[in-house]
């Protein structure tokens, strides 16, 4: 991977929560401290709209190619219409607990929660239609915090509490679990292709490389690389980029796949 220039997102604060791809050349962000979402030139670093947001974003996905899902602190999702480089508000899901992640599969949304720890795939109208959940011994979950969407459309939970990522299914069926002494406080995850996952290791300062078809974790960036608390991250197919957000910072970095 070859590191490009980095992207500084709006200086005036920091603490961004998520970012997705759009268009191979715009950004969505998600940022926490004045509570709004951002649509920014990946190419420049300029914020082209953004839009104020009733309460704090955390983690977002694309659910279309015109709209977006913003996962806020309470038991809310706020859904944002992108379109001609212009966001807009769009309706408000209420779920059943306080979001930690989100990702859409087909034409649903898949939510972690925080208390309790679990697992609820529901429509776009907030039908719940399948769920995991567990308590006491059994538990599987503690932080999940991030999640994403394979292109078998399997989903995959980042959980800094365990330090593991743990694959399920359409109905939420555990189909692996996957540990490693690299594993330490995973937060962001992206996938490449379906046996090329990202993940930010936020406490060791690095960037991995999963692979579940032989169940291996290895190191492609570290902290000599730029690579200092790694937040969140997201991957662009059409530019083979991936851009990473470190924490408390505006930056995000911009390594090209060679």
């Amino acid at each position: 991977m070859k590191q490009q220039p980095d992207i500084l997102v709006d200086g005036m604060d920091c603490g961004i929560q998520d970012m997705t791809v759009v268009t191979p050349d715009t950004l969505l962000v998600s940022k926490i401290t004045k509570k709004r979402v951002q649509l920014v030139d990946s190419r420049k670093g300029e914020v082209l709209s953004e839009v104020q947001l009733p309460g704090a974003p955390g983690r977002m996905c694309l659910t279309d190619r015109n709209t977006a899902a913003v996962a806020m602190l309470g038991q809310k999702i706020q859904m944002i219409q992108v379109k001609d480089k212009t966001l807009t508000l769009g309706r408000v899901l209420t779920v059943r607990e306080d979001i930690y992640g989100i990702t859409s599969r087909s034409s649903n949304l898949v939510v972690s929660y925080s208390k309790p720890r679990w697992l609820e795939v529901i429509s776009m109208e907030g039908k719940s239609l399948h769920q995991f959940h567990t308590t006491g011994k059994t538990q599987h979950f503690k932080h999940p915090w991030f999640m994403c969407t394979t292109p078998s459309e399997t989903i995959l939970i980042s959980d800094w509490g365990t330090n593991k990522i743990t694959k399920v299914d359409e109905s939420l069926n555990i189909l692996q679990t996957f540990t490693s002494r690299l594993l330490q406080s995973p937060h962001g995850i992206t996938v490449v292709t379906e046996d090329q996952i990202l993940v930010c290791s936020r406490g060791n300062h690095s960037l991995l490389l999963l692979q579940p078809s032989t169940n291996t974790v290895s190191t492609l960036l570290e902290e000599e690389d730029g690579i200092k608390r790694p937040w969140s991250l997201t991957y662009c197919p059409d530019r083979k980029k991936v851009y990473v957000a470190l924490s408390y910072t505006n930056t995000i970095k911009v390594y090209q796949i060679t």
